[in-house]
């Protein structure tokens, strides 16, 4: 019983880690859209936003996948 309460709360240590990183995630696109909306728009800083907002969706798609358990059909 001990063994899947310490599974529950790692999987809500996960929720909560994903939840503040889809958070970061969209303050990203909205430093990214600020950026943008620039009349001389930092090609460098937009670019780093973007790679820094490419690499946060790949470790919230691990942070799912681990979440969420394979279902076989």
């Amino acid at each position: 019983m001990t063994d899947e309460m310490g599974k529950m709360d790692h999987i809500e240590v996960l929720q909560a880690e994903l939840i503040q990183m889809q958070q970061e995630h969209r303050d990203l696109d909205d430093a990214i859209e600020a950026i943008h909306e620039r009349i001389n728009p930092d090609l460098l800083s937009l670019q780093r936003l973007k790679r820094k907002k490419l690499a946060l969706k790949d470790k919230i798609q691990r942070l799912e996948d681990e979440i969420t358990p394979d279902i076989i059909a």
